[in-house]
């Protein structure tokens, strides 16, 4: 989650929550490789931005692969101020639960996308256990509550 930034012309910028919905939120979040409920969050619920607006009117249809699929005004065409800097949630992983086997660290953890993680002892680089690298030393992941979710996040991570 948190403010909607695009890279343009070598510069990135926000994005206008001018007719911002939750159907933009989708294909932010699908473009990010996120699942979950996409939300839209407007008037710079996750702070304003600096440098140049780059988006305003977005409109998708939620089925989009990119925003540059979106109908929405021209590059740099904008009519808003920071206080309109759009936002999003993708928040996968409400009320899941995933426990660190590794030292003192144990406990709820919303998100696994904060880590850098890796997978090790596999045949393949697309196979193995799942390791994440928490406070300087790589460690394993419990499979307690382990789901599909949990795994393409990581595979998404990789």
């Amino acid at each position: 989650e948190g403010r909607v930034e695009v890279y343009h012309d070598g510069k990135w910028g926000t994005i206008c929550d001018d007719q911002w919905d939750d159907r933009d939120a989708e294909v932010v979040c699908r473009q990010l490789g996120l699942s979950g409920t996409p939300k839209a969050l407007s008037w710079a619920h996750y702070g304003q931005g600096s440098g140049p607006i780059l988006l305003d009117e977005v409109q998708c249809s939620g089925n989009e692969l990119s925003l540059d699929q979106c109908k929405k005004s021209d590059w740099g065409q904008q009519n808003c101020d920071h206080i309109e800097d759009a936002g999003v949630s993708c928040d996968p992983f409400t009320g899941t639960d995933l426990q660190l086997c590794q030292s003192d660290v144990v406990g709820r953890t919303p998100m696994l996308w904060g880590w850098l993680s890796r997978l090790a002892g596999g045949r393949s680089p697309s196979e193995g256990r799942v390791e994440v690298y928490y406070n300087g030393d790589w460690g394993t992941v419990c499979d307690d509550g382990w789901t599909d979710l949990g795994a393409q996040v990581v595979c998404r991570q990789l």
